[in-house]
């Protein structure tokens, strides 16, 4: 009786695992996931089985996140961005290295000389990741993902002084004004396209705007967790997004500041936050998308 009590148990846990696996296996949607990571920035994106990591936010929730939409059995991340080195974007990026594997990693070696950054400096370096400096007119594909980098440019970066020992990850100095040089991309997937926009400045924004072929977007990561230092109209007018995310969590200085929500609305862009809702999970097949 026994013998068959423990067969029974075993068949349950077959099954259960079978059902476990079948429902965590990924569509073939492209899911676009703004983390609730508190007062910080963390994106997920996934296809299939590759997977994209926008920066990493504060602290370790970022690891939540991505227990939560990654299947349990995928412990590899094909691609991460760091935006730029503030500890409210890249903290988080020091748990995800160690927990996950990671193929390699967007970076711009904008070292501020932080305890934050050099954490995140010796763990890539400790892992021997291959690290991408990525600048303006650069392309990156993953399948059917495609990311076209915006800013910044080469021409931005040469302003900084150069260290004497400089390499992938530590090579221009700079003592404030990490924004300026925050990692802009466009996320192209079939005919459905995507803004993320670290915390660009209002002058990184005007600029942009001024792109040839800077035309609809379906969404858009809005720049700075809503700071009025941030999104600009010329940029909302020359993109005319229908979807905007704004990741942010309790703060001191009242973001999502009343202009930007007042702006989005006049342009009559769809409001989405992750202090009020959470995550916030975007899907498209490439032709429509849903917000759940």
């Amino acid at each position: 009786m026994r013998y068959w009590k423990l067969v029974f148990t075993v068949l349950l846990l077959v099954i259960a695992g079978i059902l476990l696996v079948i429902f965590q296996f990924p569509d073939r949607n492209l899911h676009v996931i703004t983390c609730d990571v508190g007062q910080g920035d963390s994106i997920l994106i996934t296809y299939n089985s590759t997977q994209i990591l926008t920066d990493g936010g504060p602290g370790k929730s970022v690891l939540t996140c991505l227990g939560k939409y990654m299947p349990f059995y995928d412990r590899e991340i094909e691609l991460v961005i760091s935006t730029h080195p503030d500890s409210d974007h890249s903290t988080g990026l020091v748990s995800v290295l160690q927990d996950y594997t990671v193929d390699e990693i967007l970076i711009n070696p904008v070292d501020p000389g932080t305890q934050v950054y050099k954490a995140l400096v010796s763990e890539v370096g400790g892992r021997g990741l291959r690290v991408i400096n990525p600048i303006s007119g650069m392309k990156v594909g993953l399948g059917l993902i495609y990311l076209d980098i915006i800013s910044p440019s080469q021409q931005l970066l040469d302003k900084l002084s150069v260290k004497e020992e400089a390499s992938k990850l530590v090579k221009y100095e700079i003592g404030s004004g990490t924004n300026l040089y925050s990692i802009v991309y466009k996320l192209s997937f079939k005919n459905f396209s995507a803004m993320f926009t670290g915390d660009m400045p209002p002058e990184v924004s005007d600029e942009l705007s001024k792109l040839s072929g800077a035309d609809g977007l379906d969404y858009i990561k809005i720049p700075h967790h809503g700071s009025s230092n941030g999104l600009t109209e010329n940029f909302l007018k020359a993109f005319d997004p229908e979807v905007a995310v704004i990741s942010v969590g309790k703060n001191p200085w009242g973001f999502p500041k009343s202009d930007i929500l007042d702006m989005l609305a006049k342009y009559d862009v769809r409001i989405y936050r992750t202090d009020l809702m959470g995550d916030v999970e975007l899907i498209t097949d490439g032709e429509k998308y849903w917000i759940r």
